[in-house]
């Protein structure tokens, strides 16, 4: 099972690099205007967003929109091998693994998440997330699952198994959201 999980995720990300500039700011434009479409359709004020790495759907201007919108925003802060979410902020530093977070903040989350959208590299034939395989995001919804929402997949290419691959610790998605 690992074995294979190792294979999917080596030519998933193989095929998410392949996507062109051009391509995948058409893809990540399309992806922010139903994500932006949900979170109205939900009334979601508490938001859990990401800072992507180059192979993910960019969030900026999507974020920029919400920030107007006086909704909250919370990203991951890397802290050992697992996160806490602090309020999105600015400036933006770069830390391990290339990923930007905003300075170490007080500013814990006090309330729950109305709506998580997580990056993936694939999912399986259950919906669970096939990540970089860290598990930073396995260890955090272990431990904060009750405190949230939905949690809405995002990819810019849809990369699925039909095989199960996970185990019973992968994140489970309730929607998932490509072009």
């Amino acid at each position: 099972m690992i074995a294979n999980k190792k294979n999917f995720r080596e030519a998933s990300l193989h095929k998410l690099r392949q996507i062109n500039p051009l391509q995948a700011y058409a893809k990540d434009k399309k992806i922010m205007a139903e994500l932006h479409r949900i979170i109205k359709e939900e009334n979601a004020r508490s938001i859990m967003l990401y800072l992507p790495l180059s192979s993910e759907v960019n969030l900026s201007s999507l974020i920029t929109k919400l920030r107007k919108e006086k909704r909250i925003l919370y990203v991951p802060f890397m802290e050992g091998k697992s996160f806490r979410l602090v309020k999105y902020r600015l400036p933006l530093n770069k830390k391990k693994f290339g990923i930007k977070e905003p300075n170490n903040s007080k500013q814990y989350r006090k309330r729950n998440i109305a709506l998580a959208i997580v990056p993936i590299v694939g999912v399986d034939i259950t919906l669970r997330r096939i990540g970089f395989g860290k598990g930073m995001y396995d260890r955090f919804f272990e431990k904060e699952k009750q405190h949230i929402g939905k949690v809405l997949f995002v990819a810019r290419t849809l990369c699925y198994s039909d095989s199960l691959m996970t185990h019973h610790h992968d994140v489970w998605g309730d929607m998932l959201i490509t072009s």
